[in-house]
């Protein structure tokens, strides 16, 4: 990926952090945005003492057309234009249906579906100019096999994949080749909040082999492997895959 400019949402932490270190050790100028600034200044250091690309830290909420707008300003500032996207930002919220208010529905929606359409938005028409352009969206497997109790997030993954064939459809022609790729079970800070909240009195390692353990794998996956997939795909190396919901998830997922 040498000399090419990437944007990776949800950049600070858990996947997006590692989808950022393997862009950068692979050539990559990253702008990592995020809404909280101390993680995204320990991530910048972080990426930094293994890369010698341009790193920039983005404070912004995207779950805001503003936020948006400015994340993409900055990032374009501080690069030049973006060649590559990845819309990783998001959270696990699973509620019981009747219980899900309008407002977290909104909430939810704007996070994880209007953000990367705002975002993907703006960095296209730069990409179809210049003939090249990746975005890669970051679902999870419910997309493809929502379950019950996993709405709101199961919802805002299946329209961000259906997001991504459109993009997939129209940037086809001009070299702009849209992907999702589909957590499963995956090391994160989110599992390390599960963990603390859990309070099991188990060390991680023991908490995330015993949730390994029903996997067809036997494990949960790690964020660099799932960051090795990313990166193919947003090199030139995956310059023929486009329109794919790729499963990152160790054969979890019933749905191919």
């Amino acid at each position: 990926m040498d000399g090419r400019n990437a944007v990776v949402t949800g950049g600070s932490l858990g996947i997006g952090r590692a989808i950022a270190t393997e862009f950068a050790k692979s050539g990559a100028n990253v702008a990592i945005v995020a809404r909280g600034p101390e993680a995204l200044e320990k991530t910048r250091a972080d990426i930094l003492s293994v890369s010698d690309t341009k790193i920039v830290a983005i404070s912004a909420d995207i779950s805001e057309v503003d936020g948006c707008a400015r994340a993409i300003k900055e990032a374009e500032a501080a690069l030049g234009f973006i060649d590559v996207l990845v819309n990783g930002a998001g959270s696990s919220n699973r509620q019981p249906f009747e219980d899900i208010t309008d407002e977290d529905w909104q909430a939810d929606l704007d996070l994880k579906l209007f953000a990367a359409i705002r975002l993907s938005r703006l960095v296209m028409p730069g990409m179809k100019e210049r003939r090249w352009g990746r975005i890669i969206n970051i679902l999870n497997t419910g997309a493809k096999a929502p379950p019950g109790g996993g709405a709101p997030t199961a919802v805002s993954r299946a329209a961000g994949m259906a997001l991504g064939k459109v993009l997939a459809g129209e940037g086809a022609a001009h070299n702009v080749l849209v992907n999702s790729l589909l957590v499963g079970k995956i090391e994160s800070d989110q599992w390390e909040r599960r963990h603390a909240a859990e309070d099991t009195g188990e060390t991680l390692a023991e908490f995330y082999a015993k949730n390994g353990k029903a996997l067809p794998m036997g494990r949960l996956g790690k964020a660099e492997e799932f960051a090795n997939m990313a990166c193919f795909l947003a090199s030139d190396a995956g310059s023929y895959i486009n329109g794919t919901a790729i499963n990152v998830d160790g054969g979890l997922s019933p749905v191919v």
